[in-house]
């Protein structure tokens, strides 16, 4: 017994000891608000390893896709088209056709180029041999597309790369974005008149997005 006490007494002892030598860096330990001020360090901390992660996650998503220097822009290379992207906010006909004299437009309220749902693209077409002005020729040669062909969307400097699934004619005036022309999750549409020059169908060409 005699022992015991002996040795719980050196413990004392050594531990008041301790504490008197190094009172300096301890007693922040019997100060709440220095001891909370750490606990809520350690939870932040803690959180931002998750949101890093997360934002890790999205930067990962991102970088899955090639960078690229180019401006937004389709580069179809079968039928020889480089031509500028255009992104309106008014889905109106007369905002349109001014947009379409700069190149192809990004048709509103679609999925943007890489995003899962439908990217639809609107582009002229012209009787063949048209002159290149104002881009009237654009999508002239579309319908020479076939299943497998390449086509590359430019977008924040992201090269999408999508491949040719398939042709749709539609009468004039069906409604496109309603008409389930496919099930893909990643999907890109690119619509011209049919025939080229003439507004008489609307030709279709889907491509699925190569990940």
């Amino acid at each position: 017994m005699e022992l015991k006490k002996l040795g719980k007494y050196f413990i004392l002892m050594f531990a008041v000891s301790f504490l008197l030598v190094n009172w300096n860096e301890v007693s922040w330990v019997f100060n709440y608000k220095a001891v909370s001020a750490v606990l809520s360090d350690f939870f932040q901390k803690d959180s931002l390893v998750i949101a890093t992660d997360s934002f890790n996650a999205n930067q990962n998503e991102l970088t899955e896709f090639q960078y690229s220097t180019k401006e937004d822009c389709l580069e179809i290379p079968k039928i020889e088209v480089l031509v500028p992207l255009t992104f309106v906010e008014d889905p109106q006909e007369e905002e349109l056709h001014k947009a379409l004299d700069k190149g192809v437009v990004h048709f509103p309220n679609s999925a943007l180029p890489g995003e899962p749902g439908r990217t639809i693209i609107l582009g002229h077409s012209a009787i063949h041999n048209w002159p290149k002005t104002k881009h009237a020729w654009v999508f002239t040669y579309l319908n020479e597309l076939s299943e497998g062909d390449e086509i590359f969307v430019y977008f924040n400097h992201r090269k999408y790369p999508y491949f040719v699934t398939k042709k749709t004619f539609l009468d004039k005036g069906e409604e496109f974005i309603e008409n389930t022309l496919t099930n893909s999750e990643n999907v890109l549409l690119l619509i011209s008149c049919w025939p080229p020059g003439k507004d008489i169908q609307r030709i279709a060409v889907e491509a699925a997005l190569n990940k």
